[in-house]
């Protein structure tokens, strides 16, 4: 997580492609700005990390499965062209008689890299015949000590995570694929991000969380294939076969105590990461990419509990960001850091990094985990053809659902 970033886990944590200036125009830099939509993996994971973010979980409102499938399938057209610039259907101009396909709010802004990336909640696995489609990654997570989980910011059916360069192209993206779903999905839960606080380019500048850290120097890279294949892509041997070519995701909000940081001495918050503030040196280094020696750390610094050579070796991929949302009503910041990890099994992945720092991170001091979903990441969408969900939803209905539509 924070100061260090391959498993660091904890704290180390708007849409619609820029619609064109007017209906049927091309929107101002598609060619360098779109990211792919199509692909064997789905875009948002190893893409390289955007500057926004906006974070929606949904509940299924519908018993009906035909329906939910048509909404997966039309969510998916819009996801297509929004990333691609395009406004959704035919524009947020038309007949003044009836709501315009697309609310507009994106006119005239480039994609802004936009990317769109979908998941399923374990809560989705007991309807629609899906229960003996579900994952056994796909468990819901533990409880961890310290953890103080408010039911309003967790959990859901479906997730999508909208990703850009431009605030207000990511919000277009959320708001439409809502607006879209009204009457079948409900929005449960949905988070605004800022200042990523990991990257998956080792090459740029690594950014810095809300503490002033250095945050994701190790993070996986988005271009190490066989990294990505060995921590983040599910395979064909990991279990069901409509999830290969997939992910799992664990979201955390994770609230930063930021007045009582404020007031910490320097020495006592390098000591805390195990990490130098100015630098982002490991604790007895010089420079950032310096090779940590965890034992000059101290037992409850956050780098050396999170570090993968304590976890046998597993790594996730991070893609936090940092949030404000106003105060708590004392005058404090309600600020903090919205983690996003993507990893091949959370059972090896994010769950036995989580219950180390959980117990032991001196860093728990100053963070409060309050709100948590872990989603399982479809592989990509093939070609125009292909929807969101369909490697789930083409098999047969299973008759253990305790669901009958």
């Amino acid at each position: 997580m924070l100061g260090w970033g391959g498993a660091g886990l904890v704290l180390g944590a708007a849409a619609a492609g820029g619609t064109a200036a007017a209906l049927g125009s091309t929107p101002r830099d598609t060619g360098t700005t779109a990211v792919p939509f199509y692909g064997a993996h789905q875009a948002g994971i190893a893409t390289a990390v955007q500057d926004r973010l906006h974070f929606a979980a949904f509940d299924v409102t519908t018993r009906d499965r035909a329906e939910l499938v048509a909404l997966l399938k039309e969510w998916t057209r819009a996801a297509a062209r929004m990333t691609a610039g395009h406004p959704v259907g035919e524009g947020a101009f038309g007949l003044p008689e009836a709501p315009p396909d697309d609310t507009g709010e994106a006119v005239g802004l480039a994609p802004s890299r936009l990317t769109l990336t979908f998941g399923v909640g374990p809560s989705l696995f007991s309807r629609f015949g899906l229960s003996g489609r579900r994952p056994d990654a796909l468990q819901e997570l533990p409880a961890f000590p310290g953890d103080h989980l408010e039911r309003a910011r967790g959990g859901g059916d479906l997730c999508v995570q909208a990703c850009a360069d431009d605030p207000q192209v990511a919000v277009h993206a959320i708001r439409n694929l809502a607006r879209i779903g009204f009457g079948t999905v409900a929005v449960r839960w949905s988070q605004l991000g800022f200042g990523k606080t990991s990257s998956t380019t080792p090459g740029a500048q690594t950014p810095r969380n809300l503490f002033g850290f250095k945050d994701g120097t190790s993070n996986v890279s988005g271009e190490d294939a066989a990294a990505l294949d060995e921590h983040v892509w599910a395979g064909a041997q990991d279990g069901p076969a409509w999830m290969a070519g997939g992910s799992y995701l664990v979201a955390r909000r994770i609230r930063m105590n930021i007045e009582v940081w404020d007031r910490t001495s320097l020495t006592e918050q390098e000591d805390v990461f195990g990490r130098d503030k100015r630098e982002g040196a490991p604790a007895g280094k010089s420079k950032e990419r310096d090779a940590p020696f965890l034992k000059a750390m101290k037992p409850s610094a956050h780098v050396r509990l999170a570090h993968p050579d304590a976890h046998g070796g597993h790594r996730i991929l991070r893609r936090g960001y940092s949030f404000t949302d106003g105060t708590d009503g004392l005058g404090r910041l309600d600020a903090g850091l919205f983690f996003l990890a993507y990893q091949r099994d959370p059972r090896t992945g994010f769950v036995p990094v989580q219950r180390a720092l959980a117990r032991h991170d001196a860093l728990n001091e100053y963070i409060q985990h309050v709100g948590s979903a872990l989603f399982a990441i479809p592989p990509g969408v093939r070609d125009a053809r292909d929807w969101w969900g369909s490697t789930l939803f083409s098999g047969r209905p299973s008759p253990r659902s305790t669901d009958s539509s």
